[in-house]
């Protein structure tokens, strides 16, 4: 089948038209002639269409032959674009790279034209810039800013002189004209403001506000000059040196003249009699001073006084004004704290120095005034017997301390820790004194026999409480300790007092007396409490409990005995012995019931003539009462079914106490 299809095409057939011809049976030979005739005829037309359209199909060659010709010239005319492209391509690429070179030297000479530009306008010189060194003023704003461009051009010539700039040989002459011609203005005007400063009565403030104000002066001379700069400094502080030292020499002398005429002495001791010697609040022209024991407003030093205006003598002296020494004192440390600060403060930013180098300037100052203060202190020291201005003087310094501190100014710290131990030293010896004075005090030389408070008790109690309330705020260790030492020998000089007297009530309301007065004292003058408040609390307690059982004795004796010893049988379980004491027991009642109303109004007018102090002899009487109270109720439970309907009713007794009951 297979070569058949070879050699006659005609029967190279489709497989479904060979599908179709098997299935209806078909002969292959003579649907073969048909095929072949139908070809034939097929054919015969076709050469008929072609001979019909030869014309035409001419006329399609020529014209394909025209395009040809055509397309022919574009390819030659596109070529000769494209070798042209390719030579303007090669011309553009030779220019940019032109251009690029082009814009490297531009950039390169536009930079050294700047830095040429820039070292030209650093380095020369210009006629105004001369005229306002040589003739302007040197507070003149037009200098001022002048001085500021010759600084700058000085350094920036030394540094590319360095460099090896050859141009800065061209104006260094002129420069170094200019320099020394602006230090010379420059020294005169500074020295001209600090001798302003010697002047008599002159208000330094303004001279220094001045030199503050060009401060960019000393600057300009520290640069360019040091040995100008050196003697400039060492005359601003030889001048202000002795400014200091003469004002406060004659405010220190002026303001001794305003301190109290007397003053307290070695025999103004807590345990000075009130006859010995020359009494330091004996004098009437001391009515407006407190006693050397008593703190009254003196306190205010270190409270609402400590920063108000300095006292100024001559007005003191026209108003006849007398102060006490801590008032004077504060009144010299706080303008030495107002001084004192704004020099070192002055010192710090017009001669830009700190640390080491201002506290260096600040001594070669201030040092011979903080001397002299040094000794006008060690001098007071030395013979004041006065603790309360001793410690007022120790918490003043300590404040202003802390004052300096808040103004970052350090410079005074040495000043202070030189001054606490003079003060310390001296408070702590006087102290001892007092304390001596009571330790050595003989209760039989004194001419008190009454069971009043001692006067010794007073003055210790408004010491010990003005001590307390200055040092409460900064608290001193060996202050402390030195009051602890005090307070004990002032209660055991009270005890010694007490044993003068020869009855127990008595000693009990001298005791009761003192440590009462003691303890009003001391609460009265400091929020707080402390040490001293707690040991004359408890003495008083104590005491007072001593004293209810005294006065309650002599009236009730019997029945207190009894409850003591009932209370003991019930204890140890002998109740027999107990009922058997039935006739003591209504004995006792008997006794009681007789004289109990008596006996209240005897307490009630003993305990109040007793204490000077209407509340504490209120106090006692109702301790009393209500410790008989509980006697009673206590001796009740005790007594007999027969003997208890014959005791007073406790609500009865307690109505009758009201009686004595006192709205104090």
């Amino acid at each position: 089948m297979g070569e058949l299809r070879n050699q006659n095409p005609a029967l190279d057939l489709e497989p479904e038209v060979i599908e179709e011809v098997i299935k209806t049976g078909t002969d292959l030979r003579q649907y073969s002639r048909e095929v072949e005739k139908k070809l034939r005829e097929s054919e015969n037309k076709s050469i008929q269409d072609y001979i019909k359209e030869s014309q035409n199909i001419v006329n399609l060659h020529n014209r394909i032959n025209d395009c040809d010709g055509i397309l022919e010239r574009m390819e030659n005319m596109l070529l000769n674009f494209k070798s042209d492209l390719g030579n303007i391509s090669s011309e553009i690429i030779s220019l940019q790279k032109k251009s690029v070179e082009m814009s490297q030297c531009l950039n390169n000479r536009q930079s050294i034209r700047g830095h040429l530009s820039q070292l030209i306008d650093d380095i020369s010189v210009s006629e105004e810039h001369i005229k306002a060194i040589l003739d302007a003023d040197v507070t003149d704003e037009n200098f001022i800013s002048q001085l500021l461009v010759l600084s700058q051009k000085i350094n920036f010539v030394q540094e590319q002189n360095s460099k090896g700039v050859k141009a800065c040989q061209d104006v260094r002459d002129v420069l170094e004209m200019l320099k020394i011609k602006a230090i010379t203005k420059i020294r005169a005007y500074i020295l001209e403001q600090i001798f302003k400063l010697r002047k008599p009565m002159t208000n330094y403030h303004i001279p220094q506000n001045a030199l503050l104000k060009h401060k960019r002066f000393f600057e300009f001379l520290l640069t360019n000059e040091v040995a100008v700069a050196h003697e400039v400094c060492n005359e601003y502080v030889d001048t202000m040196s002795k400014v200091y030292l003469s004002y406060f020499k004659s405010y220190s002398t002026n303001l001794k003249k305003l301190q109290f005429e007397e003053a307290a002495t070695k025999d103004d001791l807590l345990g000075a009699t009130e006859t010995s010697g020359r009494s330091f609040f004996s004098k009437s022209s001391l009515k407006q001073k407190d006693t050397v024991f008593t703190i009254g407003n003196r306190g205010d030093v270190i409270t609402s006084l400590l920063e108000a205006p300095i006292i100024i003598p001559h007005s003191a002296q026209q108003n006849e004004s007398r102060y006490s020494f801590e008032a004077l004192f504060r009144s010299e440390q706080y303008a030495l704290v107002d001084n004192g600060c704004r020099e070192y403060l002055f010192i710090c930013e017009f001669f830009a120095v700190k640390g080491e180098h201002a506290l260096d300037v600040f001594k070669g100052i201030m040092n011979p005034t903080l001397n002299l203060l040094n000794k006008n202190l060690e001098h007071f020291a030395e013979s004041s017997y006065d603790l309360i201005a001793l410690l007022l003087c120790y918490h003043i310094s300590l404040r202003y301390m802390l004052m300096c501190h808040k103004r970052a100014v350090p410079a005074l710290d040495a000043y202070w820790n030189k001054m606490e131990p003079v003060i310390i030293s001296r408070f702590e010896y006087v102290m001892r004194l007092n304390i001596e004075s009571i330790r050595n005090c003989d209760p039989n030389k004194f001419k008190q026999q009454d069971m009043n408070p001692h006067y010794i008790t007073r003055r210790y109690a408004e010491l010990s409480a003005a001590i307390i309330s200055i040092d409460s705020s900064y608290p001193n260790e060996l202050v402390t300790k030195l009051l602890a030492e005090l307070l004990e020998e002032v209660t055991l000089f009270i005890m010694k007092m007490a044993s003068v007297f020869s009855g127990r009530k008595e000693q009990l309301i001298f005791l009761i007396n003192n440590y009462d007065l003691a303890l009003n004292i001391i609460t009265e003058r400091i929020r707080n409490n402390s040490k001293e408040v707690d040991t004359f609390r408890n003495l008083l307690e104590t005491r007072s409990v001593d004293y209810v059982e005294e006065i309650l004795s002599p009236h009730f004796g019997g029945i207190i005995q009894y409850v003591k010893e009932g209370e003991l049988l019930v204890e140890q379980n002998r109740l027999d012995e107990l009922e058997k004491q039935e006739n003591k027991q209504k004995n006792l009642v008997q006794s009681f019931c007789y004289g109990w109303k008596s006996s209240l109004e005897a307490i009630n007018r003993t305990v109040l003539s007793s204490f000077p102090n209407l509340v504490t002899g209120s106090s006692l009487l109702q301790l009393a009462f209500t410790q008989l109270i509980q006697y009673c109720n206590r001796f009740n439970k005790l007594l007999t079914p027969s003997a208890k309907p014959q005791f007073p009713n406790i609500h009865l007794i307690m109505v009758e106490l009201k009686k004595y009951k006192t709205n104090f």
